[in-house]
């Protein structure tokens, strides 16, 4: 093969840990030549990060790879977290949507089973924000990353400065296995220059929502260079600003596909090279008021009827950190109290990671959102969401990835707060 490697990776192709490990070396190394890469690299994060949560019945061909692995030894030298389970008892659902569930997702009990012995980290470690401080993931700038799942790479590499590619479903498994990752796109120095320049011109804090989508859908899989950013957000990374950047960058990678972007002034690449980040003739996006607004009047609305009233609402995709719990909870009981109710108008589930959403819990906050009738859980919306039975359903949501990926409708946060609370139809 053309890759040069190692003698370890190579005695590793070659079959020195048996037939297993040969196999998911050459995998890797295919992989890494569709994309012209040269050679592979270490892995230096802690953790890895799945993104294949679900036990779907009809992914026998997965389930049958682990069980090979995992019979013949050739386990991650890392652990790993995994994107959210895709089902909760407390989430609503009528009888019909339960029995789906149950038939749809027949083997989780199996593959969780799977995952455990692979190496998942425990049982909290299901979630897409694998990065929060409470769920522990959180690699270090520079660290090379064998991760899936679009909002935390592009989280990991935007706001963390970590190196990670944009890896697909079992490509990251591979990549723990083998302890290396083909060296190509955003590993590499160049890969990580800006060919956009972003310019926001907008007269308030834009919608991090719809900031996000904008980007993704002009540059697509480039990477850009957000400028006027750190005007609304300033320029220390704290618990708001880090907020805003995941919900930003989810909509960017999922309404486009962007792994990386640099935030001027802000981001930790960002601001220490400067501008040399940004590559020669790059091209420059405006976004100003009126930008946004085109982008968001361009979601359609695809429910069998656009004026049925909706019947459940999800806040959090991806998962909400605590501080966005806290302050959703906060907003939500001034917005019943203007309102004039003590209950929520509309069946509401709020997802965040289970160690986060037990924290939570331990707050006097918790009490309050339960007696409002809201639903703290860590469900992925998206796995919930993308079967027939619910795919008919009027759901409401916050989440431009989310509204991306299923039949859900999107509504600005002050909204949503409106509709939840009853204060508008």
């Amino acid at each position: 093969m053309a890759m040069k490697l190692t003698e370890s990776q190579a005695a590793l192709l070659e079959g020195e840990k048996g037939a297993a490990f040969a196999k998911v070396m050459k995998t890797l190394v295919m992989y890494g030549e569709a994309f012209g890469a040269e050679k592979m690299v270490p892995i230096t994060g802690g953790q890895g990060h799945l993104v294949t949560s679900f036990g779907l019945g009809v992914m026998k061909p997965v389930f049958s790879l682990l069980d090979g692995i995992i019979r013949e030894g050739a386990l991650p030298g890392q652990k790993f977290t995994v994107d959210p389970r895709p089902l909760d008892p407390d989430v609503p659902a009528n009888f019909l949507q339960k029995l789906f569930f149950k038939i749809m997702y027949s083997k989780q009990e199996y593959y969780e089973g799977q995952l455990r012995k692979l190496g998942l980290v425990n049982d909290d470690g299901f979630t897409c924000t694998c990065y929060m401080n409470e769920v522990g993931n959180v690699p270090k700038k520079g660290d090379i990353l064998s991760w899936a799942e679009s909002s935390a790479v592009v989280y990991a590499n935007s706001v963390l400065g970590a190196r990670c590619n944009r890896n697909s479903g079992i490509i990251e498994l591979f990549g723990s296995i083998a302890g290396c990752v083909p060296y190509f796109g955003l590993l590499t120095d160049e890969g990580r220059k800006a060919a956009w320049v972003v310019e926001i011109k907008t007269s308030g804090k834009p919608e991090a929502q719809v900031l996000g989508s904008a980007i993704g859908m002009k540059v697509m899989e480039d990477v850009p260079w957000i400028r006027g950013l750190d005007a609304w957000l300033g320029t220390t990374l704290d618990a708001a600003a880090r907020d805003y950047l995941k919900d930003m960058g989810a909509a960017a990678a999922s309404n486009g596909a962007v792994g990386l972007y640099h935030g001027e002034n802000l981001t930790p690449e960002a601001k220490e090279q400067g501008s040399a980040l940004i590559s020669p003739g790059a091209k420059t996006y405006v976004i100003d008021d009126a930008e946004l607004e085109r982008v968001r009047a361009g979601y359609p609305c695809i429910w069998k009827d656009p004026a049925a009233e909706p019947k459940l609402c999800f806040v959090g995709c991806p998962h909400l950190s605590l501080n966005q719990m806290q302050s959703w909870t906060a907003a939500l009981l001034e917005a019943l109290k203007t309102a004039g109710r003590t209950r929520l108008a509309i069946p509401t589930v709020f997802t965040a990671a289970p160690a986060v959403a037990a924290e939570f819990r331990q707050s006097p906050a918790a009490e309050a959102l339960k007696k409002a009738g809201a639903v703290v859980s860590s469900i992925c919306p998206l796995m919930y969401m993308n079967n027939p039975l619910c795919g008919t359903m009027p759901v409401i949501t916050n989440s431009n990835k989310l509204r991306t990926y299923t039949s859900s409708r999107y509504y600005r946060d002050d909204e949503i707060l409106k509709k939840i609370a009853g204060a508008v139809k």
